[in-house]
């Protein structure tokens, strides 16, 4: 077994982005005129908007562990939140209200908020002179905001005529990194995808169902759970939550809203986040998303086509290299990645790798990714790590 693990949220010192030597970032348009607002210490100030909630608790934690490359870091929330006092960097902060004083000064803001709140107020931040983070859907497929994962299409950012960065979706997010280390050696040429997602990805609403579901199918009178049709249905009753099946003691093959054609909105996520991504417009893509009894972590089972010919080895020597990923597949010893040892940690784990038995152009595999770290928190402090390097570039 080969594992790499990242050092620290963005692109190695002196190594530059992905495609572009040196890195070097220059800027672009709104909210990149080369301005730098900067705190006390010279360096640039960052503002976490929405950090009371769930994955701005991790965003701080992971802030709290990054390079020393911001000055002050400014927690916003919604004004029920403000006055709270939170711990960032061993400090504690005060949490203020959201409102344009909030981005006074403000290098870069990171939005971790609702897409209508984003849709608001990410544009009023860009105007005050911030660069907008944004982990929203709001902007996702906008053609004048870019979807940046760092590892893949870093070099995207620097073109942001709005003022905008979009963080793609955490499903998506999960699988990228590896998918996209494997297109620039191979080529690709289609996707088939079905995810297996965590409960975590519906908000804490999510988690609480499966939590309390699970108390009901394994309470006194409900040992028995799983083995009659409808016994887990009667067991659960009505505390469904989120999802439109009980997701305890089951899997439940819909995420996100009806859309055209039967599709969800989650599957037309990944389809249409990974051709812009990828820059590959008109990229074969087939989805089908499903939500399973985790708490956190996505997984998906991927099966991609390539131009050229592949090789289980070559493909190991890919994954094992590639930036943000561990490969952890020796099935014969039991090692594969599994929701249970990748949640908490940032890459994105990768094992069960083959070749197709009918195809020598297809790979299949196994990815798993902590859908509050790497598919929203960690890449969107990674994107900020990239402007943050361009703004203090000489």
């Amino acid at each position: 077994m080969t594992a790499t693990h990242p050092e620290g949220l963005g692109v190695p010192p002196g190594e530059g982005a992905p495609g572009l030597p040196g890195g070097g970032f220059g800027a672009v348009g709104a909210g990149g005129t080369g301005r730098t607002a900067a705190g006390r210490t010279g360096k640039p100030t960052l503002a976490v908007v929405g950090a009371t909630g769930a994955v701005g608790a991790v965003m701080l934690e992971l802030l709290s562990r990054a390079a020393d490359i911001w000055g002050e870091i400014r927690l916003v929330a919604s004004a029920r939140s403000a006055g709270r006092k939170l711990t960032v960097r061993g400090e504690e902060v005060e949490v203020v209200a959201l409102s344009e004083e909030a981005f006074e000064g403000v290098a870069v803001a990171m939005f971790d908020v609702p897409d209508e709140v984003a849709a608001q107020w990410a544009p009023i931040a860009a105007a005050k002179g911030a660069v907008v983070v944004d982990n929203s859907g709001a902007f996702r497929m906008d053609p004048d905001v870019p979807l940046v994962v760092p590892e893949v299409n870093a070099h995207a950012a620097r073109l942001r005529p709005r003022g905008i960065i979009a963080n793609p979706n955490c499903t998506t997010l999960s699988m990228i990194v590896a998918v996209g280390a494997l297109h620039a050696e191979f080529g690709l040429s289609g996707l088939v995808v079905s995810s297996y997602q965590a409960v975590s990805g519906a908000g804490k609403d999510g988690v609480d169902t499966l939590r309390a579901q699970l108390a009901a199918v394994t309470g006194p009178g409900a040992a028995t759970a799983g083995t009659q049709p409808g016994d887990v249905r009667r067991a659960v009753g009505d505390a469904l939550g989120p999802f439109p099946a009980p997701v305890a003691l089951n899997v439940v093959p819909w995420v996100g809203s009806l859309q055209e054609g039967g599709w969800s909105s989650e599957e037309l996520k990944v389809r249409n986040e990974s051709r812009k991504i990828l820059g590959l417009p008109d990229l074969p893509v087939t989805a089908t998303c499903v939500r399973v009894p985790v708490i956190t972590t996505h997984s998906l089972s991927v099966h991609a086509r390539f131009e050229n010919e592949v090789t289980v080895e070559r493909a190991h020597e890919i994954l094992a290299n590639a930036p943000g990923v561990v490969l952890c597949d020796s099935p014969e010893q039991g090692e594969f990645p599994t929701p249970a040892d990748a949640v908490g940690t940032d890459p994105a784990w990768v094992g069960r790798v083959r070749r197709s038995l009918d195809d020598p152009k297809a790979l299949d595999f196994f990815v798993c990714g902590d859908n509050q770290r790497k598919g929203a928190a960690l890449n969107a402090a990674q994107i900020a790590e990239v402007v943050a390097a361009e703004m203090t570039t000489p």
